[in-house]
């Protein structure tokens, strides 16, 4: 089958690795580092199975930025192009993936567009409506930053916003790529599918928040968080997992999925989906505050990415303690090798890590790494079980 999928980020271009095993695949973007790279068998984000698979040189993709040579030809259109959230809004910003679907019905009126990019409750429903066009699907994504490829080949699920032989199609070709044989799929309708998307992450951002929390109250007790998360962990009903505590839950997702969920059901009376973004940001206030009562002659900040094994720093929760550090007249200096400026947010960036670990005397690190092995004594992290 030819498949076009539009963005080659980590929802477009996990999805146009996997399908190309087994079909051919055409991905467009507008960047052309990304699409050259594609091209040329390099990754154009940190992830090493995409890395793996595209240096081998086995798969059925090519990458263009001419709209017309993507989707002239394709069965199905792969639609995973950025929606951030607009936070004057309160909504996701749709606009990319309208105008996707515009130019494939201008191009390929007959193709089956599937909405991969995370998008508010009810949109496929009413996008559809308004275009008159009923070829248009959803179905959410579920992956790591860092870790896309792989959660597209062993998936948790497969979700297809769709209860009709055409939504058993696209799910049966998600399902065949795959490595891991018994995934399970669910069929539901669109707004269900949406709904599932938003819910998981928050789901996810609340673990973060309570594992953040009770990190939090057992700094203040004076209590060893460690064994009380381990004490925890041995209830199979909490389980051993997810339960690392950092500077805050952050990334591309969990924060604009949670507000996202809050704006499309703003009427609702509720508590618990308000207070996991309140907990996130007392948590982050806590943090700075802690930080600035040691009265530090020069913060170092080790790393801007949420992840390890990952290229992604937006929306990481370290940039809000910076901030939060900012307005309380902390000097700070920046490690982050990946970012191209002289400066970040204000703060300036340095990429020698030997000079930068002998200028800070006081280290901020999300999370621990061997880089830091040296000066543990000046690293400032609640790390406790050296895991994402």
């Amino acid at each position: 089958m030819k498949i076009a999928v539009a963005g080659l980020g980590y929802v477009g271009l996990s999805n146009a690795i996997l399908l190309a095993r087994q079909n051919e695949v055409t991905a467009i973007d507008i960047t052309p580092e990304r699409v050259q790279a594609v091209n040329e068998g390099r990754s154009p984000i940190v992830d090493a199975e995409c890395s793996e698979y595209l240096a081998s040189g086995t798969q059925r993709l090519r990458a263009t930025l001419d709209p017309d040579e993507a989707y002239r030809d394709a069965e199905v259109v792969i639609i995973a192009t950025p929606t951030n959230y607009d936070a004057e809004t309160h909504a996701f910003d749709t606009s990319s993936i309208e105008a996707v679907i515009d130019t494939v019905v201008r191009v390929n009126p007959t193709a089956v567009m599937v909405i991969k990019s995370t998008v508010p409750v009810g949109y496929t429903k009413a996008l559809t409506e308004r275009l008159g066009c009923d070829r248009i699907l959803f179905s959410p994504e579920f992956l790591r930053e860092g870790k896309a490829l792989y959660d597209n080949l062993h998936p948790s699920r497969i979700v297809v916003g769709e209860v009709s032989a055409r939504g058993a199609k696209v799910a049966g070709l998600l399902k065949a790529a795959a490595l891991k044989d018994d995934v399970e799929v669910l069929l539901t309708d669109a707004t269900e599918a949406e709904a599932i998307k938003l819910f998981a992450n928050t789901y996810l951002a609340m673990r973060v928040a309570f594992f953040n929390e009770l990190d939090t109250i057992a700094m203040a007790g004076g209590l060893d968080a460690r064994e009380v998360i381990e004490g925890l962990a041995m209830d199979p009903q909490v389980g051993n997992h997810y339960n690392n505590p950092s500077f805050g839950y952050g990334g591309y997702c969990l924060p604009k999925d949670s507000k996202q969920l809050l704006a499309n059901f703003a009427s609702v009376p509720q508590e618990l989906m308000g207070a996991i973004v309140d907990a996130n940001d007392a948590r982050k206030q806590f943090l700075a505050d802690t930080i600035a009562a040691r009265i530090p002659r020069k913060v170092g900040v080790y790393r801007l990415v949420m992840k390890q094994g990952s290229d992604n720093f937006r929306e990481s929760a370290v940039q809000d303690i910076m901030r939060r550090l900012s307005a309380k007249g902390v000097e700070m200096i920046v490690y982050e090798p990946s970012w191209a400026g002289e400066t970040f947010a204000g703060q300036p960036v340095e990429r020698d890590l030997s000079r930068f670990r002998d200028t800070a005397d006081l280290i901020l690190a999300n999370r621990l790494t061997p880089d830091l092995a040296c000066v543990e004594d000046k690293v400032f992290t609640r790390d406790l079980f050296g895991a994402n």
